[in-house]
């Protein structure tokens, strides 16, 4: 158990402060007595930060650190650090966290009596080490001004009060580097220029870029020029690093992000070519490729594994680097090997790296410590111990083939004594292949419990998630094509009510292509010739039911799906419930409408028969509901119907055989509700029994969730002044509960009384105006700038950034945020270049818009022509940085077309044009707008670059 773990037991089980610091440090004693004390104070401290992500602005936890400074078992300068650093983190960006957080540190402080310089900051501090603190406190209150306000929470004048009293402490710069300097300057002056402050805060942090100012002068400034200069022109072209991890890192996150769809990692193929491609864009050797891959990999993990061992990020990763990686290895090591590399050479290449990786004891030491790798499915189970990271990796690395025994015996060689893989050997206690274990267990004979457990062990070994998805793809392939419902039916059950096995499956198969299986299942889908109907509609329901909740979980639902030659678009789920009037039936569907009316709610009615279950086919039984629905209610408003009618109706959607459909009759009931302006009691009655039976299906509630808290927004007490018109008719309490348990959120009556009103803050639902997108956005990118800055592993979801804001906007705000990185520090002027790059030439879905051409054609002219108008120092840099964007993007991208055309055989325009094109294209653009200008600077500056020239000749001086 590590500390983190013992804090959110106690927690979770209502320990008081003082008896949690008591197991504090009675666990320190016995298990970290030889660590020292500033690494006990930050596990301390980081123990009760990680709790705030899924616990906002918790006093609990606020009187957990409390008692811990009081205490003096934390001093208030590491929680200081501590907090500041996770404060960059979007896990804790609520103001009511923030605020409270601040407020420890501040409270802490006056009541000590000492002055910042003793209390807040330690006499020893160095001045580089007291700036980063300051960095980062001008960071919190950037983010201070960023969040919606809060009439509980004043964070901006908290954040503003730690700054000023960090800031008192800062006496000398003159021992920190100009490069240095110029990054707090930066910092500084953006938020004197776009922040309004206070006038106390806006003071002192004038006084400090003014001292900036004095120490660096001109002369500073010139090296600095120089210095930058020198950098951008020896790095334009490739990776020179041996020690990046900025480009593999943003990579394997987006094989993450986008792993249901093409490029993601269940797309085998395509996600090798993208290795291909970096391999080929980069200097680096086969070896160097493989570690620095590696590595990232495990310093994502490592990141994940900072939010503890049942974190399901940490999870994930450690699904993907174990249980897909190496099956991703060894098919790049098929079709990957460089020219000029000999076939021996490629295939020890990995062997070569193994030693880079092993060396990096701070990341593996993390990793086991946070999420030893779970052989045993019970705490009871003491007798089979937990293995390292290392052990389970190189076990998958030797089983997928690319690394020989010897190679792993020179490692470890007692791994075949030492490791055993839960579910290999049960499978080989059994007899059979892990292919034939898991089909096996997942028949129909196995209860609820039985495929739970089996799920929960193959979660928690990652060296049979390969085999499971093998399994589950076999599944949806024969059976859409022998049109079983009961086999495909069970499958789908089991990844709509256990998300572990969903995540399994997402990292090894192209979910996209299970999904369009199950919509030509629904389509094909004919009920006449089964011989239990009402059994064979409940399975069909199942697959109804993994087809929506799939789609909205991954974002497919604008997809265009393809089995083979056909095409199928899954208009009919995704428009159930917007026709609701009967009178826009056709065809069949008056029928089937009529034959169900007579059978849900006729008083004379015997129930559902089996000859209607043959005559309807699944889709317009899918869009008959919601009229069937909206008949019956207007029939109870007009008094044709009782309410028992009603209700009998009603009751027949709850169970097994209709219960599916219900996504679009709760989606048909929130339009009208809301059309009626909450003046429909009926509506109301009927959503509300719908959304608190338990027999409403979990996908439908987590479907229909986020419409329901928009409509339903917390309840503020009524005031005698309010008119009585305005007023609710209604408690919104029952409806927003049944959307946030579906959602996993906690609900008020698990919290103390205050629980409501800072939910009402962190959860707020109002639809955020442009500018509040754009800030997210802004943030994503700072956020992936600062760790690539900070040596961490960068993360950037592009497709979300694209859903925050237009493609032109995001695209104009990405430039100003890397060329603000590039005018304030010379060091890292690789991570602004290569985080560029992938934004521009990662591929993504096809309903994505292209974002190197935009760029290229619609953005770099307004950027050119801004810059016609800079200093010349200013200018020459901001030209440099750009013919570093443009040669590195476009010679990415031409890499990634000749793998995808060399390991899939693809040759398509994956970045919306044909690289040549968009080169041919920028050349005479470029060219029209004449010499002497900044366009003649970057048509030069290309042309003298014979790598690039060598790609693209268009570029040539001579053409």
């Amino acid at each position: 158990m590590a500390l983190s773990e013992l804090t959110r037991n106690a927690f979770q089980s209502g320990i008081s402060a003082r008896r949690w610091l008591a197991l504090c440090k009675l666990f320190i004693s016995k298990n970290l007595a030889h660590n020292a004390a500033h690494s006990i104070e930050t596990e301390i401290s980081n123990s009760v930060l990680i709790l705030f992500r899924d616990y906002p602005g918790d006093p609990t936890l606020q009187g957990y650190l409390k008692e811990a400074i009081a205490d003096g078992i934390l001093s208030v300068p590491t929680f200081l650090t501590a907090f500041l650093l996770a404060a960059q983190s979007n896990d804790l960006r609520n103001v009511a966290t923030l605020d409270m957080l601040c407020r420890v540190v501040l409270d802490h402080h006056y009541a000590s009596g000492l002055p910042p310089m003793g209390s807040l900051i330690p006499f020893s501090e160095p001045t580089t080490r007291l700036l980063s603190t300051v960095q980062c406190a001008m960071g919190l209150l950037r983010t201070a001004f960023e969040l919606p306000p809060s009439n509980f929470h004043q964070l901006t004048n908290s954040a503003s009060e730690l700054l000023v009293l960090l800031l008192s402490c800062v006496s000398d710069v003159s021992q920190i580097s100009p490069s240095q300097a110029m990054m707090y300057f930066a910092e500084a002056n953006d938020l004197l220029q776009n922040v309004r402050l206070a006038v106390p805060v806006r003071h002192v942090l004038e006084t400090f870029a003014i001292s900036l100012t004095m120490f660096l002068g001109d002369d500073a400034k010139v090296t600095r020029e120089s210095q930058m200069m020198h950098t951008l022109q020896n790095t334009v072209l490739g990776s020179s690093s041996e020690t990046d991890i900025v480009t593999c890192s943003l990579v394997l996150h987006h094989l993450i992000y986008a792993r249901a769809g093409d490029f993601g990692s269940g797309d085998g193929p395509r996600a090798v070519a993208i290795l291909v491609a970096i391999l080929r864009g980069s200097s680096w050797t086969p070896a160097a490729f493989y570690a620095q891959l590696i590595i990232s990999a495990l310093s994502c993990m490592a990141q994940a594994a900072g939010s503890g061992s049942q974190s399901r990020l940490f999870s994930i990763w450690r699904a993907f680097t174990i249980g897909r990686l190496p099956h991703l290895l060894a098919a790049f090591r098929k079709v990957g090997r460089p020219e000029g590399i000999s076939e021996t050479d490629w295939h020890s290449a990995l062997q070569f790296a193994l030693p880079h990786v092993l060396h990096r004891t701070d990341l593996l030491d993390k990793i086991d410590n946070n999420g030893q790798s779970g052989v045993s499915d019970s705490a009871s189970d003491k007798s089979v111990m937990p293995h390292s990271f290392i052990s389970e990796f190189l076990y998958q690395l030797l089983s997928v083939g690319i690394i020989e025994q010897a190679v792993v015996a020179t490692i470890n060689p007692n791994l075949s004594n030492d490791f055993h893989p839960r579910v290999t050997t049960e499978a080989q206690e059994a007899g059979v292949d892990l292919p034939g274990y898991f089909e096996g267990k997942l028949s129909s004979d196995a209860t609820s419990d039985d495929i739970e457990v089996l799920l929960y062990r193959a979660w928690k070994d990652p060296c049979c998630h390969a085999a499971f998805a093998e399994v589950v793809v076999k599944r949806f392939t024969t059976s859409t094509r022998n049109m079983d419902a009961e086999s495909l039916g069970l499958v789908c059950k089991i990844l709509c009510m256990h998300e572990m096995a969903l995540d399994m499956l997402s990292l090894h198969a192209k979910i996209i292509d299970l999904v369009a299986h199950a919509l030509i299942f629904i389509e094909d889908y004919d009920c006449e010739t089964v011989g239990d109907p009402q059994t064979a509609v409940s399975h069909l329901g199942d697959v109804v039911l993994f087809a929506e909740a799939t789609m909205a979980r991954f974002n497919l639902s604008s997809q265009s799906f393809q089995v083979g030659e056909r095409r199928i678009k899954p208009e009919f789920l995704r428009t159930a419930g917007l026709h609701f009037r009967a009178d826009t039936l056709t065809g069949d569907e008056v029928t089937a409408f009529t034959s169900w009316t007579k059978a849900l709610f006729d008083p004379g009615s015997e129930g559902i028969e089996d000859t209607i279950l043959r005559a309807t086919r699944p889709k317009t039984l899918l869009k008959i509901a919601p009229p069937l629905f909206a008949q019956a209610i207007a029939g109870f408003m007009e008094r044709k119907m009782d309410k028992e009618v009603l209700n009998n109706g009603i009751s027949y959607f709850l169970g097994p055989l209709l219960n599916w459909t219900l996504a679009g009759v709760i989606k048909y009931l929130l339009n009208e509700i809301l059309r009626r302006g909450y003046a429909a009691p009926v509506h109301l009655d009927v959503l509300k029994t719908l959304l608190t039976s338990s027999s409403c299906p979990p996908p439908v509630l987590s479907l229909s969730a986020p419409s329901v808290l928009r409509l339903f927004p917390e309840a503020k007490p009524a005031t005698p002044e309010q008119p009585k018109r305005l007023q609710r008719p209604y408690d919104p309490k029952p409806f927003r509960q049944a959307a946030m348990r579906a959602l996993g959120l906690p609900t008020p009556e698990s919290k103390p009384s205050s629980f409501e009103t800072e939910q009402q803050n962190s959860l707020s639902l109002s639809t955020p105006n442009s500018a509040e997108w754009g800030s997210q956005c802004r943030q994503l990118v700072v956020s992936a700038l600062s760790a690539a800055r900070a040596g961490r592993a960068p993360a950037l979801d592009v497709d979300r950034c694209l859903l925050l804001c237009p493609p032109t906007k995001f695209l104009t705000m990405l430039w100003s945020q890397l060329i603000l990185l590039v005018a304030s520090t010379v060091t890292d002027i690789e991570a602004p270049r290569r985080l560029a790059t992938f934004v521009l030439t990662i591929p993504r879905t096809p309903r994505s818009p292209p974002l190197l051409p935009i760029f290229l054609h619609v953005v770099l002219p307004s950027l050119v022509a801004s810059a016609d108008n800079m200093a010349s120092t200013e200018q020459t840099i901001y030209v440099e940085f750009l013919v570093a964007v443009i040669s590195s993007s476009l010679t990415g991208a031409l890499h990634l077309e000749w793998a995808l055309l060399t390991t899939c055989g693809e040759e398509r325009n994956v970045l919306g044009q044909s690289v040549t094109s968009m080169a041919r294209r920028l050349a005479g653009d470029l060219k029209r707008r004449g010499t002497g200008t900044v366009a003649g600077m970057v048509l030069e500056r290309l042309a003298a670059m014979q790598p690039f020239v060598a790609n693209f000749p268009t570029f040539s001086a001579d053409v």
